[in-house]
């Protein structure tokens, strides 16, 4: 468990804390105003900008190595407009996110979708959770995993190799054992 989360950090794990932070400037160029959509617009290229003016390579939130699209963000997503649906939250960070994911597609022309910190960060941020704690939030979903993962692997009574499949675990093929003259 304490190296499944020592192992978390800016790229795995921290992109929900990042993505809050990047909804909330959103927000906050948008407070006092009229919440137009153009204005909705304009404040989310005007953050993707800032990000990517400081160095930024990848939007945190959007995107996935491995899926054309993250099959959790849209079930997130339709959670969290039934809660403003129901006046649960405002929905309002729900179109903040949905509104960066169609600037990053027009600006990249191609989708981008959101991926699952994109969708918990709304989620997080429709709840207030101010952005430091987010990460602590990804720790103790991840750690329930860790915790199944590990248990499993006690079970199956050979050692514990890791996340790993057994079939892609590496083998050595350097240079042989060999003996070393002392000084």
């Amino acid at each position: 468990m304490a190296c499944a989360i020592n192992m978390l950090g800016d790229v795995h794990g921290g992109a929900g804390e990042q993505c809050v932070t990047l909804y909330n400037a959103i927000a906050a160029r948008m407070d006092g105003g009229a919440n137009s959509q153009a204005q909705l617009a304009h404040a989310v290229r005007a953050e993707i900008k800032a990000l990517v003016d400081a160095g930024t390579r990848y939007i945190p939130g959007f995107g996935h190595r491995f899926h054309p699209r993250d099959p959790r963000a849209p079930r997130l997503l339709a959670l969290v407009e039934a809660a403003a649906a129901a006046g649960a939250v405002s929905g309002r960070f729900a179109a903040i996110g949905r509104a960066v994911e169609a600037e990053l597609a027009a600006q990249k022309r191609r989708p981008v979708p959101m991926n699952i910190d994109g969708a918990t960060g709304v989620i997080f941020a429709e709840l207030g959770f101010p952005p430091p704690l987010c990460r602590g939030l990804f720790v103790l979903s991840r750690s329930v995993g860790a915790l199944a993962h590990a248990f499993e692997e006690m079970q199956s009574g050979v050692r514990n190799k890791g996340p790993i499949p057994r079939h892609l675990i590496w083998t050595y093929t350097g240079t042989p054992a060999r003996t070393l003259a002392r000084p």
